[in-house]
């Protein structure tokens, strides 16, 4: 009987681990007056290494760059611009993983991990719109990026809002949209076309977190098979009134 619960404990181990592999997002949310870097799925909001965080964007409602800081603490990241921005990017580097033929990932590429089943690198980007009128500048650091092809602070709870889905800048089709990632993360809303184009339903008054990812198969590279990436567009569905 002890056996079998230590079989049972290892195996939910490895799914947390696999999950946190590939299944957790990104986002931003104001706590505190300050802007935090969220690294979960729906409601949980987990610790992680702040030196994941690779980069960090600040626009003013211009387009205009700001400059902004990543304060790593010692479980999360926070972001400080110079001034309040308009638009804000930021993208995580979750690392290299490898799964070994008992199901167990381990942190490093497959060519370090003798006998390793699969292997992954996962890539997690944000874009959070606080202005509204904001220019959005290019945006090619977001290797997965969710366009509003309109202005979304805008459009208002129970609307839809076009986008358009772009894959290392090219529109990418089939993509499956998550409206509610916050709330309801397993709940597919819509599909992009072969433009990459879709109409995701705003659902909230309060913070709206709509979010895609894609495995993208990886050609001649001795670490990894795939390419495992993540992003979400981030706003408010109604104004903020004291």
């Amino acid at each position: 009987m002890q056996h079998a619960k230590s079989l049972v404990l290892l195996g939910l181990i490895g799914a947390l681990l696999s999950a946190q592999v590939s299944a957790h997002g990104l986002w931003t949310e104001q706590r505190r007056g300050n802007i935090e870097v969220i690294y979960g799925h729906g409601a949980e909001d987990n610790a992680f290494k702040a030196l994941k965080v690779s980069g960090a964007w600040a626009y003013d409602i211009t387009g205009k760059m700001i400059p902004v800081t990543v304060q790593r603490l010692v479980d999360h990241a926070r972001l400080q611009p110079l001034k309040p921005p308009a638009v804000l990017a930021v993208a995580l580097d979750n690392g290299m993983w490898s799964q070994t033929a008992d199901k167990k990932w381990v942190n490093e590429g497959r060519s370090k991990v003798p006998g390793a089943v699969e292997s992954t690198q996962t890539f997690k980007y944000s874009l959070a719109i606080y202005q509204p009128g904001a220019k959005l500048p290019a945006l090619d650091q977001l290797k997965l990026l969710i366009l509003p092809e309109v202005d979304p602070l805008t459009v208002g709870p129970g609307r839809s809002l076009p986008v358009r889905v772009l894959l290392d800048g090219k529109p990418a089709a089939g993509v499956k949209l998550i409206g509610d990632y916050r709330n309801a993360p397993n709940t597919l809303s819509t599909e992009t076309d072969k433009d990459g184009r879709a109409q995701v339903l705003v659902r909230n008054e309060g913070l709206n977190v709509i979010a895609a990812q894609v495995e993208v198969q990886l050609k001649d590279n001795p670490d990894v098979a795939t390419r495992g990436v993540f992003s979400s567009l981030t706003f408010l569905g109604e104004p903020h009134h004291e």
